[in-house]
C-alpha cells in the first residue's frame, strides 16, 4: 500500500504544525484539500479517489463515494460526529474507521456556555445596536437563576453539566438521554417534553441518527416557553430550520444560537433574523482542541498505513445503531 494521505478537512495544521510534521517523518505523501473548503457531496469521490487513506472533515463519505474512491482503505475523521460516513457502506468494503471522540469535547461545552450566556444578556444584539449608533441597555437573565435542559448527557452535554454546576449556583438543570445515569448529581431526570416545557434554556448534545433527525420541530418548539432559549451546537438537522424560523418569527420562542446546519456553510433565511445567534460550526475550534483532533486523526492515518491496529477505532455499537437505523 502506498504510504499517501489526501486531507480534506478545512483548516488543518493551522493551530499546529504537530501532524503535518508527523506525516513527514514518517514518510507519507500528503496532499491537501484543493478547495480549500468544505466540499460539496458532488466534489468528495473526484477528491479522495486514488487514496488509500483520508483524514476527514464532516463531508459527506457515503456508499457511492466509497464505490468511486477504489483505493480507500481508512477514513481517520477528525472530530466525533460519525454521521457523514456510511458506516454500513464501509463495514462491507472492509474500510475501517476511526474518529476522535474527546478532542472537540472541551471546546464545544465552552462554547455551549458563551451562547447561552450571549442569549440571556442579548450581548450580540447590543453590540449591533452600538455600531448602529442605538444605546440601548437590555434587561437580561442570570444563567444563575435560570432552568436548563441538556437534551443529550454524552461525552458533552456531561461537561455542559459540569460547568453550569461549577460556575453558577442555583441553575436548575434538567436532563433527558436514552439511559439515566442516577449517580450524576444534581440533575433531574425528565422526559423531552417535559424538558422543553420546564426549560428557559434547551441545550442540544445529541448525535445525528435516524431518530434525532427533525427532532426539534414545530410541534417541540411550540411546547416550550414563550422566553425559552435554544442552543444547539450539536448537528444540524436535529433542529427543523424551516420551523425554527417561524417559531422565531412569531415569537413562539424568544429566540436561539445555533452553531451547526443542514447545509454547510449556511445561507439560510435564519441569517436575516435579528433574534438568533449564528456562528460557523466553530464549537470545536479552540487551537488546544483543534490541533489534538488533528493530531490523534493524523497518528491513526500513520498507524493505519503501518499496519498496525488503529486506537481509536469506531467501535461495534456504533455500526450496530447504523443497521439497527437502517432496518426502521
Amino acid at each position: 500500500m502506498k504510504k499517501r494521505v489526501i486531507v480534506t478537512t478545512v483548516p488543518f495544521g493551522d493551530a499546529d504544525r504537530a501532524p503535518l510534521d508527523l506525516l513527514r517523518q514518517a514518510g507519507v505523501e500528503l496532499v491537501m484539500n484543493p478547495h480549500g473548503r468544505r466540499l460539496q457531496p458532488h466534489e468528495v469521490g473526484d477528491v479522495i479517489e486514488g487514496f488509500p487513506v483520508v483524514i476527514a472533515g464532516t463531508e459527506r463519505i457515503d456508499a457511492s463515494v466509497m464505490a468511486k474512491a477504489r483505493d480507500l482503505k481508512a477514513i481517520c475523521r477528525v472530530g466525533i460526529g460519525l454521521d457523514s460516513i456510511d458506516l454500513i457502506a464501509a463495514r462491507r468494503l472492509g474500510i475501517a474507521v476511526s474518529y476522535t471522540p474527546d478532542g472537540p469535547s472541551p471546546a464545544v461545552a465552552e462554547l455551549t456556555i458563551g451562547l447561552i450566556i450571549d442569549l440571556l444578556r442579548e450581548v450580540a444584539a447590543a453590540d449591533r445596536n452600538m455600531r448602529q449608533g442605538i444605546w440601548r441597555r437590555s434587561v437580561g437573565t442570570r444563567l444563575a437563576t435560570s432552568v436548563v435542559g441538556v437534551l443529550g448527557v454524552g461525552r458533552i452535554g456531561r461537561r455542559v453539566i459540569g460547568h453550569l454546576q461549577g460556575g453558577f449556583p442555583g441553575v436548575k438543570i434538567l436532563a433527558n438521554d436514552l439511559t439515566v445515569d442516577a449517580s450524576l448529581a444534581g440533575v433531574e431526570w425528565v422526559d423531552k417534553e417535559s424538558l422543553y416545557r420546564r426549560s428557559d434554556v434547551v441545550t442540544v448534545h445529541l448525535p445525528l441518527t435516524r431518530r434525532t433527525l427533525g427532532l426539534i420541530a414545530r410541534r417541540e418548539l411550540a411546547s416550550m416557553k414563550p422566553t425559552a432559549l435554544l442552543v444547539n451546537t450539536a448537528r444540524g438537522g436535529i433542529v427543523n430550520e424551516t420551523d425554527l424560523v417561524e417559531a422565531l418569527r412569531g415569537k413562539i420562542i424568544r429566540a436561539a444560537a445555533l452553531d451547526v446546519f443542514s447545509e454547510e456553510p449556511y445561507r439560510g433565511e435564519l441569517a436575516q433574523l435579528p433574534n438568533v445567534l449564528l456562528t460557523c460550526h466553530m464549537g470545536s475550534m479552540t487551537a488546544d482542541c483543534r490541533a489534538q483532533m488533528e493530531i490523534e486523526a493524523t497518528q491513526e492515518a500513520i498507524r493505519f498505513l503501518s499496519g498496525m491496529p488503529m486506537r481509536s477505532a469506531v467501535p461495534d455499537e456504533e455500526y450496530e445503531n447504523c443497521a439497527m437505523q437502517a432496518a426502521q
